[in-house]
């Protein structure tokens, strides 16, 4: 079994342009942040429930897109993503995002979240269950 989950599927439109006619770089977080949110709850920990029930959420520290090749409009698109690593109190997701018609690859995508405590406002260990459910899914190739 794979550990890659298809999370999300859009498309480039003519506003996503720039001057050079193609994909602005800025247009690529929006795309990557959507795929992230589908990404929890597919690894069956939904983000709409990380507070109730394990007294944590996640807050991204670190985002990191590396660009590989230009998409223009019309062009439609898939990302995928895996767990990367999983520390003590942050996990690393590897995505990335495919052109959907071709396979080629577009762009990559590494979002280390870190757990939060809102009561302390600080960071907070990985709960028990949620550290075996995001080891069980790490990919050694991300």
């Amino acid at each position: 079994m794979s550990n890659w989950i298809e999370l999300f599927r859009g498309v480039v439109h003519p506003w996503h342009h720039d001057h050079f006619g193609h994909m602005n770089v800025r247009h690529y977080a929006p795309f990557f942040d959507d795929a992230t949110y589908h990404m929890w709850t597919l690894l069956d920990l939904p983000y709409s429930r990380m507070l109730a029930e394990h007294g944590v959420h996640t807050v991204s520290a670190r985002a990191t897109t590396t660009f590989i090749r230009e998409l223009k409009a019309g062009d439609l698109i898939r990302i995928d993503g895996a767990v990367k690593r999983v520390g003590g109190r942050s996990v690393t997701f590897h995505l990335r995002m495919f052109h959907a018609d071709t396979g080629e690859l577009h762009a990559t995508y590494d979002l280390v979240e870190v757990f939060f405590d809102p009561e302390t406002r600080g960071s907070a260990p990985i709960p028990p269950q949620v550290r075996e459910k995001l080891e069980a899914r790490v990919v050694a190739e991300a």
